[in-house]
């Protein structure tokens, strides 16, 4: 009698504990990003825990989020560099992408119609690969003409748009506001590339856009 009481609470247990796992919510999966982009992103004059991503990395975890950044960062690379290997990039396990191009067009006066089809061709191979993009924008300094600072500027709104991508309208929005010189204690001796400290305001300026794709992703 104790015996076959026993095995029907046992039993009952089970069916208990079954019911519990299959109501419970299931674990999310952890999320892959793709940070493609330059020397900006690939961590350029700075130690590599100094970098963006690794700095990325550790303010998501902070916040609570799941993921896994993948450095994707080429020093040199133009917009054209990044739509020459973005499709070998997105490999199975990436779930979404971070954009971050368009400095180096800069440096060298690209007419702003090349980068925007570069920039174009990378959004449409990540569509083709379901991935969704964050699209960070740069900013053209004065010294084009205002035509070339115009087209290139609108860009990245637009494309962001035509697309379905999220937008960060502008990478260095995290230093704030300022004259060149008021902002210099940022950036390393060349004038270009931030420090330690300028990765790691512009990493709480971007964090929250990166943020709101994981959601996309989820």
């Amino acid at each position: 009698m104790h015996l076959k009481t026993y095995g029907f609470c046992a039993l009952l247990g089970k069916a208990l504990m079954v019911v519990l796992f299959l109501s419970a919510p299931l674990r999310a999966e952890q999320i892959t990003i793709l940070a493609l982009g330059d020397s900006l992103t690939q961590g350029y004059g700075l130690v590599e825990q100094d970098g963006l991503v690794p700095q990325l990395q550790s303010w998501l975890e902070d916040e609570g989020a799941d993921v896994a950044l993948i450095n994707g960062g080429v020093s040199g690379d133009t917009t054209a560099g990044g739509a020459a290997r973005v499709a070998w990039s997105l490999t199975p396990e990436v779930d979404a992408m971070i954009v971050i191009l368009g400095g180096n067009d800069l440096l060298r006066g690209i007419d702003p119609a090349v980068s925007r089809a570069n920039l174009e061709a990378i959004l449409t191979t990540a569509k083709g690969a379901d991935v969704d993009v964050l699209l960070v924008g740069m900013r053209a300094p004065g010294n084009y003409g205002p035509a070339y600072k115009t087209a290139f500027d609108a860009m990245y709104p637009d494309l962001a748009a035509a697309h379905d991508a999220l937008l960060h309208p502008y990478f260095f929005s995290g230093l704030g506001e300022g004259t060149p010189d008021a902002l210099q204690p940022f950036f390393q001796p060349d004038g270009i590339h931030p420090n330690a400290e300028g990765v790691r305001r512009i990493v709480q300026g971007l964090g929250p856009s990166v943020l709101r794709l994981i959601e996309t992703v989820k």
